[in-house]
């Protein structure tokens, strides 16, 4: 699996700051009916309810939300650049400005899990972190993420 198969150009957003995790829920909603269709209440709700179960704060400024929904056909991703890092209730307790969501149908199983696997090794690369970090530009983010897949693989 490829994150260019998970993930849009047009799934990537760079915000200037986020009040709160709902806040970023809703972004992150609303970018999904944007580039997927998706209902972004259905979104939210499904986000907050796997929260709920503890928080998807990774560490090292790093969050990874992801949640199932029964309309959904395949997994789909989308990565929000925060300028301005927001509390998050990480592990390490340190504020969050990458987040990479993925959604993923009510009965994706494997597939779900491999995506998961995918992204969190990609966001635990140091060296993508950074220069995900040093760009604001959308597309320049899509072409770090989906390049350093790539090249883990090979």
């Amino acid at each position: 699996m490829e994150l260019a198969r998970i993930l849009k150009p047009d799934s990537v957003k760079v915000l200037g700051s986020c009040s709160s995790k709902k806040r970023l829920f809703h972004e992150i909603g609303d970018l999904a009916e944007q580039v997927y269709g998706l209902p972004p209440g259905a979104i939210v709700e499904a986000l907050m309810e796997r929260e709920a179960l503890g928080p998807t704060g990774v560490g090292q400024g790093i969050a990874l939300p992801h949640a199932r929904l029964p309309k959904l056909d395949a997994v789909a991703g989308l990565f929000v650049r925060l300028e301005k890092p927001m509390e998050f209730d990480s592990i390490d307790r340190q504020p969050v400005d990458l987040v990479f969501a993925l959604l993923a149908p009510q009965s994706a199983g494997v597939d779900h899990l491999k995506a998961l696997a995918l992204v969190s090794r990609t966001m635990r690369d140091a060296n993508t972190c950074t220069k995900l970090r040093s760009n604001a530009n959308p597309a320049t983010l899509y072409t770090i993420l989906t390049e350093a897949t790539t090249s883990q693989a090979a």
